[in-house]
């Protein structure tokens, strides 16, 4: 396993639990707006993909400009992904996808016409993560007042999901 694999290995555990995600669109204006998104539960591999209607600003702003940026974070750990979005209809995606937490947002289900899947391509992400939660983290926090040396309670990675994606295809 290269160090690369290793570190999205990494990644999607960490945003496995991550149930809601920031996506940021570029409008028309070229102003960022950012909407917050259910994450759909799908093996991590640089895609996340959501449910959207295809009437909302996301897709808009999606058919202007498909470049995005996903943030997902927790108490203890933080993610941005930068990639590209696309409108996608699949009926026996989104019914493969669809879930309560889903309807209670789009009651009309997978088969309306209305609704669409969008699929985030990764290209990039960054991660911090705090292992250990709070406790770890206060204590981290206490040594570096004490000892006057920089917090060192966290970790922090690259990764490219590109060059991953093109190992995967050879």
């Amino acid at each position: 396993m290269t160090d690369q694999t290793g570190e999205i290995s990494r990644l999607a555990e960490l945003a496995k639990g991550i149930r809601i995600a920031m996506l940021t669109t570029v409008d028309e204006e070229g102003h960022f707006i950012s909407v917050p998104m259910a994450q759909q539960e799908v093996e991590f591999d640089g895609d996340l993909w959501f449910f959207v209607e295809r009437d909302s600003r996301v897709v808009r702003n999606l058919t202007l400009n498909p470049h995005v940026g996903v943030t997902l974070s927790s108490s203890d750990t933080w993610i941005s992904i930068d990639g590209d979005g696309e409108v996608v209809q699949d009926r026996a995606k989104a019914r493969e996808l669809w879930n309560s937490w889903v309807e209670a947002w789009l009651p009309q289900g997978p088969d309306d016409p209305n609704v669409v899947l969008i699929k985030v391509t990764g290209h990039g992400a960054e991660y911090w993560d705090t292992p250990g939660g709070r406790a770890a983290s206060i204590l981290s926090f206490a040594k570096a007042k004490i000892t006057g040396k920089r917090y060192e309670g966290a970790e922090n990675e690259r990764v490219d999901l590109d060059s991953a994606a093109a190992e995967e295809d050879r």
